[in-house]
C-alpha cells in the first residue's frame, strides 16, 4: 500500500577533501627540481533539488543517509586531485527544510529546479608546491583535506494548493473534489474515508487552480484527536478555504455549531490559518429535510459577512456558481497581494532614498 509520507529526517554529509601531496621533482639533468606536490581535490556536496514528479517524501522511508564523493589526493608533478562528485537528492515541490530540532527553517523549496545546499564538501589540502618561497625552496609542508559538512536535517512537506477544503469527516469533501476536478479520491459513507490529503485541479472562467481535500477535523483535533490535525500544514499555503458543512439530518449535529467548532480548531492550530478568507458551503442539500438547519448556518455567515453557498455534490446543484466565486475570489486575493507587494517595494525605495 502506498503511504503518504510528509515528514522525514535525513543525514547528509559532504565529501572529504583530498590530501595535498608532498613531492619533489626527480628528473635527469634537473638537479634542483623543487617541490611539485599537487593539491587535493575538493569533496562533493549534497544538494536538495525539487523534482515535480514527486509528491511525497516516501523515498526517505528507505534511504536516510546521503554522502557525496570525497576528493582525490594530489600527486607529484603538480597533478591536482580530481574533485568529488556532487549528489542531488530529489524532493517534491513544497518541501520545507528545517534543522534537526525543527526550530529553524533553512530553506523553502517551492518550484521545480529550486536547489538547497544541504552539506558542503570539504576543501582539498594544498600540496607542498604551494608553500615554496624565495627563502624556503624545498618545503616539506602539505595539508590534509578538510572534512565535509555533516548534519541531520528535517524535511516537511506542505502541499501547494490555492484552495483548501476543510470540514468534519463525512461532510462531502472528497465527493466535491471528485466533481470539480479529475481527482478520484476514495469515497464511502463512514468517517475518515480520506486518510491522506488529496489534490485536484479545478477550472472556472478560464482559470485553473489546485484544490486540496484535507482529512476531516473533529472537536479537540488540536490536542491530537482524530486525523485531520496532522495534515493541517498542507493548507498553510492556501489562499482560500472552502468550509464544507453537512446540513443533512444524518450528521446528527447542528450545522452552525459544526462551523464554529472547525473554526476554533483552525485557530488553535494557527491564527494565520484561521484568518484565511473563507467560503462556507452547505453540502448535501439534496438530503436536507429541515430548512431551518440551513438557515441557522446562513444567518451565522451573514452576521460575519462570509460568502455562503448551498450545493449538492451528488446532483451538481450549486457547483457552477461556487466555482465561479472561487475563481473570482482567488483573482481578487492575487490582486491584493500584488498591490501590497508593490506598496512594500515603494516604501523600501523611499526609505533607501531617505537614507542616502
Amino acid at each position: 500500500m502506498h503511504m503518504f509520507i510528509d515528514e522525514a529526517v535525513i543525514h547528509v554529509a559532504g565529501g572529504r577533501g583530498g590530501n595535498g601531496c608532498l613531492s619533489f621533482r626527480r628528473e635527469k639533468f634537473v638537479p634542483r627540481g623543487g617541490p611539485d606536490g599537487g593539491d587535493g581535490g575538493d569533496g562533493g556536496s549534497v544538494w536538495l533539488v525539487v523534482n515535480a514528479s514527486q509528491n511525497t517524501l516516501q523515498a526517505f522511508r528507505y534511504k536516510q543517509h546521503f554522502t557525496a564523493d570525497r576528493g582525490r589526493h594530489g600527486e607529484g608533478s603538480d597533478c591536482h586531485g580530481r574533485g568529488g562528485g556532487d549528489i542531488e537528492v530529489p524532493v517534491p515541490p513544497g518541501t520545507v527544510v528545517h534543522d534537526e530540532d525543527g526550530v529553524r527553517v533553512l530553506a523553502d523549496l517551492l518550484h521545480p529546479g529550486d536547489r538547497f545546499l544541504a552539506a558542503r564538501g570539504g576543501r582539498g589540502g594544498r600540496g607542498n608546491a604551494r608553500f615554496a618561497t624565495s627563502t624556503n625552496r624545498a618545503p616539506r609542508r602539505h595539508e590534509e583535506g578538510h572534512p565535509g559538512e555533516e548534519r541531520r536535517i528535517r524535511l516537511e512537506l506542505k502541499l501547494l494548493a490555492e484552495v483548501g477544503i476543510v470540514g468534519f469527516p463525512n461532510a462531502g469533501k472528497s465527493t466535491l473534489l471528485s466533481r470539480i476536478s479529475s481527482a478520484r479520491p476514495k469515497i464511502a459513507d463512514y468517517p475518515f474515508t480520506t486518510l491522506v490529503p488529496q489534490l485536484g485541479v479545478a477550472e472556472a472562467d478560464g482559470r485553473h487552480f489546485v484544490v486540496a481535500d484535507i482529512p476531516g477535523l473533529i472537536e479537540g483535533a488540536h490536542t491530537g484527536h482524530g486525523l485531520g490535525m496532522r495534515f493541517l500544514r498542507h493548507i498553510e499555503r492556501t489562499r482560500l478555504l472552502v468550509h464544507l458543512v453537512d446540513v443533512s439530518p444524518a450528521s446528527g449535529r447542528d450545522p452552525a455549531e459544526d462551523w464554529l467548532v472547525i473554526n476554533r480548531e483552525l485557530a488553535a492550530y494557527s491564527e494565520t490559518l484561521a484568518s484565511r478568507p473563507q467560503i462556507v458551503v452547505a453540502s448535501k442539500i439534496d438530503a436536507a429535510q429541515e430548512p431551518e438547519r440551513i438557515e441557522s448556518l446562513a444567518a451565522a455567515c451573514r452576521a460575519g459577512a462570509i460568502p455562503f453557498f448551498r450545493i449538492s455534490a451528488v446532483t451538481g446543484a450549486g457547483l457552477s456558481d461556487l466555482l465561479h466565486t472561487i475563481a473570482a475570489r482567488l483573482d481578487a486575493i492575487a490582486a491584493e497581494e500584488a498591490a501590497a507587494a508593490a506598496a512594500d517595494d515603494k516604501t523600501a525605495s523611499l526609505e533607501g532614498f531617505a537614507a542616502s
